[in-house]
């Protein structure tokens, strides 16, 4: 089986390109990700889970 390779469209390396931008974007402040994260939370109104004590 042979894999194409003239893709129009590469999802995986679409996905990495974006990946490695986020992680050096990331890396040296990550306290512009707890923001952006918090911000996130906010507007899909998501709780992190916790952990159930018994």
């Amino acid at each position: 089986m042979k894999m194409e390779t003239n893709k129009e469209f590469d999802a995986v390396k679409m996905m990495r390109e974006i990946r490695e931008k986020l992680s050096e974007k990331y890396w040296k402040h990550p306290d512009i990700l707890k923001q952006e994260m918090e911000a996130i939370r906010k507007k899909y109104h998501f709780n992190a889970a916790t952990p159930e004590a018994k």
